[in-house]
């Protein structure tokens, strides 16, 4: 079903769940062959289109940020992403959807919340928001004790006089101290701001001191921020309902999501689309600018590409929106019981083109140097061909040079019809 370009007095759009799936994938950069050379400006344009880049600590693979890079730009050199947040300064550490990687040309629209915060949380954080008053109020003269050190340069937490004296069993928004808890904090207000990393060691900074002169520091007024929030996200996700949206770029900081719904549709800027074969009270949504776009993955110019996702990757940031528009069940078992699991505890989701075929079960054995396939899991439907168990192949053994393998192993059961290709 071909999407039909709205007029003044008509809004809405209608496309085919193939076409919307399409549309989602490349919008998230995941369509056709990895770029020739990933410079470090392709890296600032694929974080900016995609809003946000994820952290997370579990590496049993690679870094979440860096699979979710590679699967979008190859095998780009992580020292060039480094010199981007530490020495150009042109992406930062900060809290979107969750810890995160931004874009610094972004800043305006994360300062001004965080210029805001706590009221800047919504009803969707729960009781944090009272919680985080009562604590920053209760704690003032840590949070004033903790600023006068940072002032005196970037230090770890670790290194703070009050660190060891507040340590705590954990709970609340930080484990560690109450040291760690007013980092969090400030951090989230705009104040402080990693500076560096070792690790998975923080180095902390005043912001106004790390962030380069040529930086932004307006405070843009709360619709405008959520203006741009919806926009962003949208743009980003292809197609999005307001629970999406909510979830993606500035999670849980929207006061007035669905009146900015609405200006933007009343100004065509958004238009609501209707999915064959996708029914649901929350209207879902597209960008005007992706209209032409989405017609044109409507026809069979389509080049399909073989990813190797990241559990924490934003084309999987929302469970609900991945099974409706894909059909694929998403699942993170790194914290299920053992016997509870039915692909494995770090499972890498197969795409191929605009599908979930399979899973990949792996782990990068740093002591052998060896990318360990513990098991693949084929998806029902997945196609059989033998040149699809090829690209994933080759697709692992390019995993294999991301993290420095010397040797890939397979260990586990494949697909019968893929077997020829992994082993």
């Amino acid at each position: 079903m071909v999407p039909r370009v709205p007029c003044v007095e008509d809004k809405d759009v209608s496309a085919s769940l193939l076409a919307v799936r399409r549309l989602a994938v490349a919008r998230q950069h995941l369509p056709g062959s990895w770029p020739v050379r990933a410079t470090g400006a392709r890296i600032v344009s694929t974080v900016r289109d995609l809003g946000y880049v994820q952290l997370d600590p579990i590496e049993l693979v690679a870094p979440a940020h860096v699979l979710t890079l590679w699967n979008r730009l190859g095998n780009f050199r992580r020292s060039d992403l480094d010199r981007l947040l530490w020495k150009e300064k042109r992406l930062f550490e900060a809290w979107s959807h969750a810890t995160s990687i931004v874009p610094t040309a972004d800043y305006p629209i994360h300062y001004s919340i965080m210029h805001r915060y706590p009221e800047s949380l919504s009803r969707s954080w729960g009781y944090w928001r009272d919680q985080a008053r009562r604590w920053l109020r209760t704690h003032a003269e840590l949070r004033r004790q903790v600023l006068g050190e940072l002032r005196r340069g970037p230090r770890r937490a670790s290194e703070f006089e009050a660190h060891a004296r507040t340590r705590s069993p954990g709970g609340g928004w930080s484990s560690g101290s109450d040291v760690t808890t007013m980092l969090t904090h400030l951090q989230l207000r705009g104040e402080v701001i990693f500076v560096g990393r070792g690790g998975n060691q923080k180095t902390w900074g005043l912001a106004k001191e790390f962030l380069p002169s040529w930086v932004d520091r307006r405070v843009l007024p709360e619709r405008e921020v959520e203006r741009r929030g919806v926009e962003r996200s949208v743009r980003a996700l292809g197609v999005a309902n307001s629970t999406e949206i909510n979830t993606y770029l500035l999670r849980g900081r929207y006061l007035h999501l669905r009146e900015t719904l609405e200006q933007l549709r009343a100004e065509l800027v958004l238009h609501r689309i209707r999915i064959s074969g996708i029914e649901g009270r929350d209207p879902r949504y597209v960008h005007h600018g992706d209209l032409p776009l989405l017609e044109s993955l409507a026809a069979d110019d389509w080049e399909p590409r073989v990813s190797l996702l990241s559990p924490f990757d934003n084309l999987l940031h929302n469970r609900d929106r991945v099974r409706r528009l894909f059909g694929f069940d998403v699942r993170f078992e790194l914290y299920v019981p053992k016997s509870q699991r039915r692909f494995g505890p770090y499972v890498l989701p197969i795409l191929w083109g605009d599908r979930f075929i399979g899973r990949l079960g792996a782990r990068f054995d740093k002591d052998h140097h060896s990318l360990r396939v513990l098991a693949v899991h084929a998806e029902p439907g997945a196609p059989p061909e033998k040149n699809v168990g090829t690209r994933i192949a080759e697709k692992v053994d390019r995993l294999g040079e991301l993290v420095g393998a010397s040797e890939v192993t397979y260990e586990g059961p494949v697909p019968d019809a893929w077997s020829a290709s992994l082993h």
